[in-house]
């Protein structure tokens, strides 16, 4: 297979970006160019800039095309990146929608904006991400041609995240978030569900992975629900430790107010954690309430405590339930496979574009 050059625009620090990347380079042998838009955009001044930045970044692209001379441009998202993809004058183009649709904040005014930045992005793309169906079922209901639209996850790496199949203690609820430390991802509701847990007498530990805005509030708040002796914040790790933590753990909890296709639940599916997670279409994708894990409505602490009472008084169900998702993970999301599939895909769009020119 001949060698190939692609031009990634995304930012290239976030844990999916970096997985697609390697995944190509690893079974697809291309070479990857990168540039993402460098301005912060965490304050109303900042975002300005940043705006200001995206305005000239076609050009800065186009340079790098002229110099680097790619076969193909992938961006991840279908607004800002993927708009630039789409006016950048190269293809083969591949997007990927990143979350549920891309439009976010749900009433930032922006949004209008961003649905005409997506559009564009979506006529002129060549071929189009979804890695889950609940971003094939936004694109259905834009009106995306359909033909152009891959529905496979990146998946995650097996031989990392190994299986455990059986319980690490049954006299203890041994559980781990794995979610950055951000609003949207809810951890609050998850500290007030343990403190009503131990309101009941019931054993457990919780490890709280990752760092993020809301780490003090959180720490703060686990003193007040006087769960601070039961919680452990373990703090941004290495991709090494976490399938070690994730199989000294027999609950995976997240409780997120929005969610595309989340790689932390494969993670945990893959390493033998029962999941517990927010009722929400990007979760309802792949849990079955009561089948391979529980489905909790979105802020309700009481809900969570009661649910993961019941599944740690039926350890036989959940050891059942995670065997099916350790084979599900196998046959749907195992990352050598998904990748050699997406890699061979853009090989064969570099051809047939190449041989139209």
């Amino acid at each position: 297979m001949q060698k190939r050059k692609i031009l990634f625009l995304g930012e290239t620090y976030r844990a999916d970006a970096i997985t697609w990347m390697n995944g190509l380079k690893e079974f697809g042998d291309f070479d990857i160019v990168t540039w993402e838009l460098r301005t912060s955009s965490k304050s109303k001044i900042k975002r300005l800039f940043r705006f200001a930045e995206f305005y000239t970044a076609i050009f800065k692209i186009r340079r790098i095309i002229k110099k680097e001379r790619p076969d193909m441009v992938i961006a991840e998202r279908t607004t800002s990146y993927g708009f630039l993809a789409a006016i950048s004058r190269m293809h083969p183009i591949a997007i990927a929608q990143q979350g549920k649709t891309d439009l976010w904040p749900e009433n930032s005014i922006s949004i209008p904006l961003k649905k005409f930045l997506q559009n564009y992005a979506f006529k002129k793309a060549d071929l189009i991400h979804a890695w889950g169906p609940i971003m094939a079922s936004h694109m259905k209901n834009v009106n995306v041609d359909m033909k152009k639209v891959l529905v496979l996850p990146k998946g995650i790496n097996l031989e990392h995240f190994q299986f455990k199949n059986a319980p690490e203690n049954t006299q203890k609820i041994t559980a781990i978030v794995t979610r950055s430390l951000l609003p949207e991802y809810r951890h609050e509701i998850i500290l007030k569900a343990f403190a009503k847990i131990k309101q009941q007498n019931i054993d457990f530990k919780l490890t709280i992975v990752g760092d993020g805005t809301q780490q003090n509030r959180l720490a703060e708040l686990a003193q007040e629900l006087m769960i601070s002796d039961e919680v452990m914040f373990s703090g941004r790790i290495d991709n090494s430790i976490l399938p070690q933590l994730l199989q000294q753990s027999d609950f995976y909890i997240s409780m997120p107010n929005t969610e595309g296709v989340s790689a932390s639940l494969f993670e945990a599916m893959a390493s033998g954690c029962y999941p517990i997670v927010t009722d929400i279409e990007g979760n309802q994708s792949w849990i079955q309430h009561r089948e391979n894990g529980q489905l909790v409505k979105v802020d309700d602490a009481d809900q969570l405590a009661t649910e993961i009472i019941w599944a740690f008084e039926n350890p036989k169900y959940r050891e059942k339930a995670v065997s099916q998702n350790r084979a599900f993970i196998e046959k749907h999301a195992n990352y050598s496979v998904n990748m050699k599939i997406i890699s061979d895909k853009y090989h064969q769009l570099i051809v047939d574009f190449q041989s139209k020119n």
